[in-house]
């Protein structure tokens, strides 16, 4: 993508130009976007004659890349006596900044309002959204753009009903999920999303048991007596992630496609090089695909080699974002490996001189199940092709396929995160006493991996709703939070252990299953944390707080509860 945008803007020939990521260490979307250094730098170059390098400090870095969640939302919502929504009414209200970044707008108008239902069945659903633009940073994609919006909305609603009935927060919860038999389900018959897979009440209850829910409640009303705040927080969360098809995209005015790319060629002795046009941003996706190849390939994955991250090596790609690499990135290498097999059992057959059908492929050797003939293994097979001495009339030598796999449709996925933590109203800190998330990401292709993406997600939704906040001064416009002196980030010594479980509900829109999760932690986690501040300040009276939660702004809720103030 930056290729053809520097080459549209800069005036550059494509085939002129090459652009190299090596390895990013973190993106979450911001790294996806075109900064004016991306396009300056080429067109001094070619204006001096000369190369040209820049690089920018960690202040720099940390004032000018894209900044995110810069909302406020107006909320209405109509329920019966016994928790039921029955409609839900949102204004949404987006900063984009000074300037326009490549999809700025996309976030408050698109899913923002397109989630703001949540995993609930509610028939009765307007949304308004708007975009504002104004002095600060450009506000952009950030781990979840718009989806963490979104979730927040149907969340917070959710719980507002729960405190007003004196409802269990579970219960009413459970009382307005969509249900599996629901599925493939489309909320309020909108826009396009279409949830393709779920079951919120099995997570729920999955969660429930993990967290020992019933017996923290106890536990929360006997220590309240003693003068000790702790609550529990709840959050559910569903999105869709994998954007595609590319049709789809064109409709919501994305000009880009949905589509990705893998190359998957084997070499004479057997050893397969995945050309994929997904990149690594840390998240382990040479592991990853590796697996899904080996998988297919039945080979070693010490026998499989990742190349991503260079245009002049790479045929094509999109990247990372949106929790598209192992939905669209890894079906793409999914489905190249399987055309690299599919042509070498017609070698195969012709090495064992028997017809394709009969061919069997198993354990990394092609056989002939019920006959003594001697299997021929992978590297057998693709040492012919590449010597060409004995191949089937119409096949050509080689083996190398490449796919541009374009999914029918986008995956969904879900969780139920739970908090519990202590809150000081002497002080207003927060100590996160346990969290459990228990997520549905479709099929698991490796559980170490997608628990370290939960971490990571919810780490930084904790900062969200606790610590991190971009300040203005309000007569000036100048950025007073512009280096990590003055911007908060929790330390390790602020964070839990996180308890990641997970629940599999395949997804039915690619080959391999997938849902994607590398956002899933930041949408959940916010919401799942106000809660839980929240239900430990509920005996002074607090129902809501605007993020981020920090010691001051609870101190000064609980000193203003306490002398009867307005909040």
């Amino acid at each position: 993508m930056h290729r053809r945008w520097i080459a549209e803007t800069v005036g550059i020939p494509e085939h002129q130009l090459r652009v190299v990521a090596p390895d990013i260490g973190g993106g979450f979307g911001a790294k996806m976007h075109l900064y004016p250094e991306d396009l300056l730098c080429p067109y001094l170059a070619r204006e001096l004659g000369a190369p040209v390098k820049w690089w920018e400090s960690r202040s720099e870095s940390h004032q000018s890349t894209s900044h995110g969640r810069a909302h406020t939302e107006n909320i209405e919502i109509a329920f019966r006596n016994d928790g039921r929504i029955l409609g839900l009414k949102v204004d949404t209200l987006g900063n984009v900044g000074a300037y326009l970044s490549n999809m700025a707008s996309g976030g408050p108008t698109v899913n923002t309002v397109n989630f703001g239902t949540g995993t609930y069945k509610i028939d009765n659903y307007e949304a308004i959204s708007r975009v504002v633009v104004t002095n600060t940073v450009p506000v952009d994609a950030y781990r979840g753009y718009g989806r963490p919006e979104g979730a927040y909305i149907a969340e917070r609603a959710i719980d507002a009903v729960a405190r007003h009935l004196k409802l269990d927060q579970v219960e009413v919860r459970r009382k307005n999920f969509v249900k599996p038999a629901e599925f493939p389900y489309r909320p309020y018959g909108s826009m396009g999303v279409m949830y393709d897979s779920g079951n919120y009440q099995g997570l729920l209850d999955k969660a429930l048991a993990a967290f020992d829910y019933d017996e923290r409640r106890s536990e929360c009303e006997a220590l309240r007596a003693s003068g000790t705040y702790r609550g529990i927080g709840v959050a559910a969360y569903t999105h869709m992630c994998g954007m595609a098809p590319s049709r789809r995209l064109a409709m919501s005015g994305f000009d880009r496609g949905g589509w990705e790319s893998a190359r998957v060629s084997i070499d004479s002795s057997g050893r397969a090089t995945i050309y994929s046009g997904s990149m690594s941003q840390g998240q382990g996706h040479i592991t990853s695909l590796s697996q899904i190849a080996a998988d297919v390939l039945q080979i070693p994955m010490e026998n499989i080699d990742i190349v991503q991250g260079d245009t002049r090596q790479v045929q094509a790609g999109h990247g990372t974002f949106n929790s598209r690499s192992m939905a669209v990135g890894g079906s793409s290498v999914h489905v190249s490996s399987q055309r690299v097999i599919a042509k070498a059992k017609k070698i195969a057959a012709g090495m064992l001189e028997v017809d394709e059908k009969d061919v069997s492929y198993s354990a990394g050797a092609f056989s002939v199940p019920g006959t003594d003939i001697a299997p021929v293994t992978f590297s057998k097979v693709a040492r012919m092709a590449h010597v060409g001495h004995k191949l089937p009339d119409g096949v050509a030598p080689g083996l190398d396929e490449t796919v541009f796999y374009d999914p029918v449709g986008m995956g969904s996925p879900s969780g139920i995160h739970l908090a519990y933590v202590e809150v000081d109203p002497e002080t207003g800190i927060v100590d996160i006493l346990d969290y459990v998330a228990v997520d549905d990401v479709g099929t698991l292709i490796n559980p170490r991996l997608a628990a370290g993406q939960i971490h990571g997600g919810v780490v930084q939704g904790i900062a969200q709703a606790l610590y991190e906040e971009v300040s203005y001064d309000p007569d000036n416009g100048q950025l007073l939070t512009g280096s990590l002196l003055d911007y908060a980030v929790p330390r390790a010594e602020h964070v839990p252990n996180i308890r990641s479980l997970f629940q599999e509900t395949p997804s039915p829109t690619n080959p391999i299953g997938v849902k994607g999760i590398g956002e899933s932690g930041s949408i959940a986690a916010p919401p799942c944390m106000v809660h839980a501040v929240l239900d430990a300040l509920s005996p002074f009276g607090i129902t809501h707080l605007d993020m981020p939660l920090t010691p001051p702004r609870i101190w000064a809720a609980v000193q203003k509860a306490r002398t009867g103030a307005p909040q």
